[in-house]
């Protein structure tokens, strides 16, 4: 398992990526040895990160998925198969419409979802619609 997942580009992996490799409870036993070591963070129900050294401090981990916990997140939901989109505040932003910085991420997301997505001390935020 560890060597699939140093191997691969991916840093989000879901808990049926190890279907392959044994059982649910040989799967599930490995994968809380990896985040008990610090090589995998849970995100939530079944979804997990690779992890880093953290370079703001000595013995924490982060994330090592490009932009942080939001790509991580963003990540997460393309691997569930979610529909989402940007908020309107960061699309306003990057398109120059706007000057101010959202301060926090968050996601417009299409239909019903129902999970939480964390890491630490950060949860995603988000905001449903039926059409994105």
């Amino acid at each position: 398992m560890l060597k699939r997942i140093s191997h691969t580009k991916k840093t989000v992996f879901l808990r049926q990526d190890f279907k392959d490799i044994g059982n649910d409870h040989q799967i599930g036993r490995a994968l809380r040895q990896l985040v008990d070591t610090g090589t995998l963070a849970k995100l939530g129900y079944g979804l997990y990160a690779k992890t880093r050294p953290s370079t703001l401090k000595k013995g924490e981990r982060s994330l090592a998925t490009p932009g942080g916990f939001l790509g991580a997140s963003r990540e997460a939901l393309d691997r569930l198969g979610v529909k989402w989109r940007p908020s309107d505040a960061e699309i306003d932003y990057n398109a120059g419409r706007s000057t101010q910085i959202p301060a926090t991420g968050y996601v417009i997301i299409q239909g019903h979802f129902n999970r939480k997505i964390h890491f630490k001390n950060l949860t995603l935020r988000y905001e449903t619609r039926t059409h994105l």
